[in-house]
């Protein structure tokens, strides 16, 4: 897996350096030589990682990382922070900073490209959820992402059998989120499927593999995009490095410092939260892509697309399929009377009337202006003939009170039944069938429900 890397540091031989060991594995190398210069190329070149030295005169790595966070339109790239400095206080600076990771001279190699290909997976499913949430927005469908989304007040499971670190833990996290212990493999299962932004695991733990607990997250389809924090011991190399090649986002060593587990517990519960609106924004494009905006019934592309898929299906030899087409009586009648608003109200409450008097199976859309469809899957023409009077007697029977309860209006419809007739039938014919049935119950006088005798 390649990706395009922003490597800045003021000290050329560092650059030159990491760009050998970098492109020797088949990495896209840009670089920077100041914090200035790599903020801009940030913006415009829309690295995947960004390798990010401290120690940099003016504009230091913690203030370069920072910028790079605030920004809208880089904060999503991964920042890895490299330095000669191994002290406490420099590491927990770069984290609040927003950076990913922290790396110490001289790197690891093994390590390194761990963390690279780790951060380059998280990133391309982010760049997929941002370009398709960018295009949702372009069409209109959604509204734009919110610019800054905290990271406390998560919900975090902690995986782990030893209770001396359950309790340093636990002290830390419960500062700012809602932690919870689980000791027993058997129920942590079962508590990562809950609603977690957080789980947090020990793979050093005597009771439970917790690599292959970790492995059982990334393969359960409903807890794959759960955020992972291994505690780790750093003497065991070989554990990390596979811990990241299993998906895990990060790793925090033993012994656990209290500052640092809070800053990647919170850099960790801030991605998700992002993330999750950004699959929620693209459900929500999905949704309303195929749902009529102002009755909230399934719209026209929707219905081809399902009713195409049962006609199939009965071509085959499969159960019938029914169409109703419903059409309001003298609807232009009521807009000009009394307004558009009013018209509105009463295909509103149409909508709820038809969704509410139809089986479970049957699938009521919106066709267009004033007319709609129920499409009835193992139905015969008779069932639907009766389904379609029912309709019809509960509408008329029951005026529309409108213009806020103070007009009570008396609507009757029109319907048009049809069935499929065998394989060679298509949709189109099916609907054309019931539209000709519509037609004729209108010539007869309205109010009524006539089936197709094609």
């Amino acid at each position: 897996m390649t990706a395009r890397i922003l490597v800045v540091d003021d000290i050329e031989a560092n650059v030159r350096l990491l760009e050998a060991k970098l492109s020797a594995e088949y990495y896209e190398v840009i670089s920077a030589t100041d914090g200035v210069t790599a903020l801009a190329m940030a913006a415009a070149d829309k690295p995947d990682i960004i390798l990010l030295d401290v120690m940099m005169p003016g504009m230091d790595g913690f203030q370069v990382c920072r910028r790079l966070k605030e920004d809208a339109s880089t904060r999503h790239i991964p920042v890895v922070l490299i330095t000669a400095l191994d002290g406490r206080a420099d590491r927990i600076a770069g984290l609040e900073a927003g950076a990913d990771e922290f790396l110490t001279k001289p790197i690891d190699d093994v390590v390194l490209f761990a963390r690279v290909r780790s951060l380059t997976r998280l990133k391309l499913v982010i760049d997929e959820l941002r370009e398709r949430e960018a295009s949702g927005r372009r069409m209109g469908v959604i509204g734009g992402v919110a610019s800054r989304m905290g990271g406390s007040g998560g919900r975090v499971v902690i995986v782990d059998d030893n209770e001396r670190q359950c309790a340093r833990i636990m002290a830390e996290l419960s500062l700012e989120q809602r932690p919870i212990v689980e000791s027993s493999i058997e129920k942590a299962a079962l508590a990562v499927r809950g609603p977690v932004d957080l789980v947090i695991v020990n793979t050093a733990a005597r009771s439970f593999d917790g690599l292959r607990f970790a492995a059982m997250i990334r393969s359960d389809e409903a807890t794959r995009n759960l955020p992972i924090l291994a505690i780790f011991d750093p003497d065991d190399r070989p554990r990390a490095v596979k811990a990241l090649e299993l998906g895990i986002n990060d790793l925090l060593a033993r012994p656990i410092d209290p500052q640092e587990l809070s800053a990647r517990a919170r850099t960790q519960i801030k991605r998700k939260r992002y993330t999750d609106l950004l699959r929620n924004n693209l459900d929500n494009s999905l949704e309303l892509a195929v749902t009529d905006p102002l009755t909230g019934l399934h719209n026209r592309r929707y219905m081809f697309g399902q009713l195409d898929a049962l006609s199939q299906r009965a071509a085959k030899g499969g159960a019938p399929v029914a169409a109703l087409l419903l059409d309001i009586d003298h609807f232009k009648k009521i807009n000009d009377s009394f307004g558009h608003d009013v018209g509105d109200e009463v295909l509103r409450e149409f909508a709820v009337r038809l969704a509410s008097n139809v089986r479970a199976i049957d699938l009521p859309c919106r066709y267009g202006g004033e007319e709609f469809v129920a499409i009835m899957p193992d139905t015969t023409v008779e069932a639907a003939h009766m389904i379609a009077e029912r309709i019809r007697r509960y509408i008329s029977g029951s005026p529309f009170r409108v213009a806020g309860g103070s007009e009570l209006l008396t609507v009757t419809i029109s319907i048009g039944v049809a069935g499929m007739h065998d394989e060679n039938d298509t949709p189109e014919a099916l609907l054309k069938r019931a539209d000709a049935a519509l037609y004729e119950a209108k010539a007869a006088g309205r109010n009524r429900v006539i089936a197709s005798a094609a």
